[in-house]
């Protein structure tokens, strides 16, 4: 081969090479200018008001209402309260709540300057640490599934044993932080595998409308309150279940992601302010106009619906009479 051969090639090879990597670069180019255009911008519809902040720090226990909260990953937190991260247990350690002992529902769990404080109806209130590195750490069960929490001491199970007045003792533990969290995805497909909480039965917010809740109660003889639901936010300013349709919203700088409704249990039938289970209102009525798509039933069963499970996407603080918007792309 000449060497005006050699050139010709050499001539050629570039020129395909320019091309290829042109190509590629407008395949680029289109697919960002593609992406671009596709990708639907959100849009942020005002669908309520927050009205009330809840925090249940004992899983079972009395609510707490705040102005503000922290919303993090594992639910509200607010000062040295954090949301069902103290639990009642067995001596075994099976998690103790209302629908074993309704008038847990009764006992206020408060924490102020490294302290924790239990009163209840007709009990001197009990004052202890909060952190207690020497007690031993219980493996408790919460819905079938193993997690730890820090026994709280003798004085604390004797409090609650006598409270309860069963021949049974009982035990309050702790979570602490260097504890492994629970999965709700091992029980609730519907959970992301990351997805993590303490104590709650699933979700690491439960939400719900006052309208919902107005709703029920006019079906009702006597009416109930948002706080018989143990939401952690309760939303103002919508039209029953419109929460039901909220797949993802923001509240201030907090983003919430629906993951599925709550499904009702035996629990909603104990009255917060008596401690008394009917077994029957308001679950009977509930089930009269709240039950789930037949599609549904592998999820739900028979359970009827009442209030949302959303978990965490960006965390933030939380005020009361902070606008919420429905997020859509």
């Amino acid at each position: 081969m000449d060497l005006k051969e050699l050139a010709a090639n050499a001539l050629a090879q570039n020129k395909k090479a320019a091309l290829l990597v042109g190509a590629a670069g407008a395949a680029l180019l289109g697919f960002g200018l593609g992406y671009k255009y596709m990708r639907k911008p959100e849009k942020a519809v005002r669908v309520g008001v927050v009205s009330q902040i809840l925090i249940h720090p004992l899983k079972s226990g009395k609510a707490v209402p705040v102005s503000v909260a922290e919303c993090q990953k594992m639910g509200l937190k607010s000062g040295e309260l954090e949301d069902r991260h103290w639990l009642v247990v067995t001596e075994e350690g099976n998690m103790v709540t209302a629908r074993q002992e309704p008038r847990l529902v009764l006992v206020s769990l408060s924490c102020r300057g490294g302290h924790a404080y239990l009163n209840g109806p007709d009990m001197e209130e009990l004052k202890f640490p909060v952190k207690q590195p020497d007690n031993p750490i219980f493996n408790c069960r919460v819905f079938s599934k193993d997690i730890q929490g820090r026994d709280c001491g003798d004085k604390a199970s004797h409090w609650l044993t006598s409270y309860f007045g069963d021949e049974k003792t009982f035990r309050l533990v702790h979570f602490e932080p260097d504890m492994k969290p629970r999965r709700p995805a091992e029980s609730e497909p519907l959970f992301l595998k990351f997805e993590q909480v303490v104590y709650p039965d699933y979700g690491s917010v439960m939400l719900l409308s006052e309208a919902s809740v107005k709703d029920l109660s006019s079906k009702l003889d006597q009416e109930v309150t948002t706080e018989r639901f143990r939401p952690s936010i309760v939303i103002g300013d919508c039209g029953p279940f419109d929460e039901d349709s909220w797949e993802e919203i923001q509240i201030g700088s907090v983003r919430l992601q629906r993951v599925m409704s709550c499904g009702r249990c035996i629990m909603t039938t104990v009255d917060p302010e008596t401690g008394m289970m009917s077994k029957k209102e308001p679950l009977e009525t509930l089930k009269s106009y709240r039950l789930c798509k037949p599609s549904e039933k592998h999820l739900y069963k028979k359970a009827p619906l009442f209030g949302q499970l959303h978990t965490v996407k960006k965390t933030g603080i939380l005020h009361v009479g902070d606008e919420v918007y429905k997020i859509t792309r």
